[in-house]
């Protein structure tokens, strides 16, 4: 059974579609959560003989926000915040009934929009707190609560804060078991992936749909590199793998990743080759991917004899490269990190002693800088000032255009503000918020209507599409705005005992209206154009870029403890999708200007951060042999990337340079070409392990001088 995902490519791509189901299990525990203080609620009522539902439905939003809006770093601070959430809902709650002048609830709305975004200096957690007053001011507004009734609230808001603490911190704090999934989603994944591979191998010829086909499936596997690396922490790791260090399974993900990148690409360079070069290089290759394939790496009886075949094949690839190609070393370097991490891996498994012997602190120390402060206002007093703006205009027009219900415009104009800085992503998260509340309306209409009179039906398909508008949100805002619309569509059906067209249509309108005085508010307040944005993106990413790179040259002539390349290379992963996602809009405009630079520097970007990711294997190569006269050499090289890379973030802030230059490695690559031992004289082919510091240095050239620079 547990051999069928290698059989057959579906069932491994579905098996492996929520790296360790984590999508699933927090839509799961919100919607527990929800379900458990609802019904808890209705049956304390109901056996104290008060018949009303509205406390069970406020504790119900709490037991869904004491989950979906925690956003704190550690466990600790989550479990402080949770808590705290109670108090918070409960001010909300007394705010809004204190008094029935509709301009004071709209003070007491604005006031806590603007602290909201305000208060996140002096941490997240703030921002939580002010969300969920927001919606108890607002629920306590439109039900006219009056003092007599609000110990029933603050009981219902108890009992959600406390099924969200429960589920979250006691039921579902199996994290460990999480990131086991996660592993073995991935390794899902990649063996899906090396199916395709070998089947490429085997074919000589390969079908465009193939070649299509492979590809999306090493993005998908890196991608799914990047998800788990992030689920990896050191006491989940020492739980369910004794003897293992997060280093090690951090790099043996990032390997298997870069392997299967690797191959794709090899395979593709061998098919352009010579006919004669495939033949006698093939068998070699199905060797060592059908090898890697088999191993269970992780397993608690693994079988060593699947990576000492590999180890052999990759052995005798290394001789015939040396033999026939002398060009695709970096396919032998990189299989030979793969297999001597996971030999590592099983070694540490076998000798448990490795974590217990070593200080915790180690595993997790972090060189991460302070931040500077910057001149000026700072982003969240930005955010706070366009969510003042923002919310006086949406009051105002949600009088004008919905009476009944004014704070739908402020509640969309709210929402599409939150995690968005630039115009472009402000007008996308818009976009998709009103489409996905258009196409939610009709559906949840005629569903409503379908159903009317038929509550239970109505109260399963509502917990059905709050479990699916939380397990879509990372996937897709568009879906999860249709499955939130569907669920208002049957709320007020229950509350109201019918839903009517013009009630639903004031709600797309509302929406439609909160996201343009969203859209319209960043452009006029604080502004930041996306183009902005994509440079402050590209800043960061050649940030982390910059001391990945320069120590890895450094250390051809120091000993440089370069031992962390892999985890900075998810690091630059994740950089590099923030700018391809900051620059979405502008990518989107064939034709435009604008669309022509973003794709070129997105292509040129992602090629330095290809070339980078090639120099993890060759960090762990030591012992190079070369003449004294380099050493000069690799110094100029460090200086040069440094300079360059620093030159090239000035001209992207705009800053006034006068005549900048960057440097050509030219000089430098011919010396060392020139002075280095060759492979034969050598067990290091230096030329091979620097040779992609120059690919690096050739791409930031042809960026800074697109900027202005003078190549020199």
């Amino acid at each position: 059974m547990r051999e069928l995902h290698r059989k057959h490519d579906w069932l491994g791509r579905l098996l492996a579609s929520d790296p360790g189901k984590i999508r699933f299990y927090k839509a799961s525990r919100a919607t527990v959560s929800l379900i458990a203080s609802v019904f808890t609620t209705l049956l304390i009522m109901r056996a104290a003989g008060n018949p009303v539902i509205t406390p069970a439905i406020v504790a119900g939003m709490a037991g869904l926000l004491g989950i979906m809006a925690i956003m704190d770093d550690t466990k600790e601070k989550m479990k402080v915040t949770t808590l705290l959430m109670a108090p918070s809902a409960m001010f909300g709650i007394t705010i809004g009934s204190l008094s029935g002048n509709a301009y004071y609830i709209d003070v007491m709305m604005i006031i806590i929009i603007f602290c909201s975004f305000y208060l996140t200096r002096f941490g997240v957690r703030y921002f939580s707190l002010s969300m969920i007053a927001f919606m108890t001011v607002y629920i306590s507004s439109v039900l006219k609560l009056h003092s007599n009734q609000l110990p029933w609230f603050f009981a219902g808001i108890t009992i959600g804060i406390l099924y969200a603490y429960v589920v979250n911190f006691i039921l579902f704090q199996g994290t460990a078991k999480n990131l086991k999934k996660s592993i073995r989603s991935f390794h899902f994944q990649s063996n899906l992936t090396f199916n395709l591979l070998l089947s490429a191998m085997k074919d000589p010829q390969v079908s465009m749909k193939r070649k299509k086909d492979l590809q999306k499936n090493v993005l998908k596997l890196k991608e799914y590199a990047v998800i788990v690396s992030g689920y990896i922490k050191a006491e989940d790791v020492k739980e369910m793998w004794p003897g293992l260090t997060t280093a090690q399974l951090r790099l043996y993900v990032f390997d298997t990743g870069m392997l299967a990148e690797t191959l794709s690409d090899s395979i593709r360079s061998l098919k352009n080759a010579d006919a004669q070069d495939l033949e006698e290089i093939r068998p070699l290759l199905i060797e060592v991917t059908q090898a890697l394939r088999e191993a269970e790496v992780l397993a608690p009886h693994n079988e060593e004899q699947n990576l000492e075949g590999a180890e052999r094949a990759v052995q005798k690839l290394r001789l015939m490269i040396l033999d026939l190609l002398n060009r695709d070393q970096e396919l032998e370097s990189i299989a030979n990190h793969v297999i001597e991490g996971a030999t590592t891996i099983q070694q540490s498994l076998q000798d448990k002693r490795t974590v217990q012997d070593a200080p915790a602190e180690a595993e997790e120390e972090l060189d991460e800088d302070a931040p500077k402060d910057e001149p000026g206002l700072k982003p969240s007093t930005k955010k706070a000032y366009q969510a003042l703006a923002a919310g006086v205009l949406s009051i105002i027009i949600g009088q004008l255009i919905s009476p009944t219900q004014p704070y739908w415009v402020l509640l969309t104009a709210f929402i599409v503000l939150l995690g968005t800085e630039s115009i472009g992503r402000i007008y996308t998260k818009g976009f998709q918020r009103s489409l996905g509340t258009i196409i939610g309306a009709v559906i949840g209409f005629l569903m409503a209507k379908l159903f009317s009179g038929q509550p239970v039906i109505e109260v399963i398909l509502l917990f059905a599409v709050i479990f699916l508008a939380f397990y879509l949100i990372t996937v897709s805002y568009t879906m999860m705005s249709l499955f939130i619309t569907m669920l208002i569509a049957f709320m007020y059906d229950i509350l109201l005992g019918g839903i009517t067209f013009e009630l639903i249509g004031s709600r797309v309108l509302n929406t439609i209206a909160g996201a343009l005085i969203a859209l319209v508010v960043s452009t006029i307040i604080f502004p930041k154009k996306t183009k902005q944005k994509v440079a402050e993106s590209i800043n960061e990413f050649l940030t982390e870029l910059k001391p990945y790179v320069t120590e890895y040259v450094k250390s051809f002539r120091e000993d440089v403890n370069v031992k962390e390349l892999s985890e900075k290379g998810f690091t630059l992963d994740q950089k590099l999708q923030a700018i391809k996602d900051e620059a979405q809009t502008l990518m989107q405009r064939p034709g435009s200007p604008a669309h022509t630079d973003m794709t070129r520097w997105f292509t040129v970007l992602s090629a330095i951060n290809y070339y980078a990711k090639h120099l993890v294997a060759s960090s762990y190569r030591k012992g190079f042999d070369y003449p004294e006269e380099l050493v000069e050499v690799f110094k100029k090289t460090e200086e040069k990337l440094g300079h360059n890379m620093d030159t090239l973030m000035d001209l992207l802030k705009r800053s006034e340079l006068e005549e900048p230059l960057m440097y050509s490695l030219e000089n430098e690559q011919e010396q060392i070409e020139r002075l280095a031992p060759s492979r034969k004289q050598s067990q290091r082919d230096l030329i091979h392990h620097i040779y992609y510091v120059w690919r690096i240095n050739r791409s930031l050239l042809e960026l800074g001088t697109e900027l202005g620079a003078r190549e020199k």
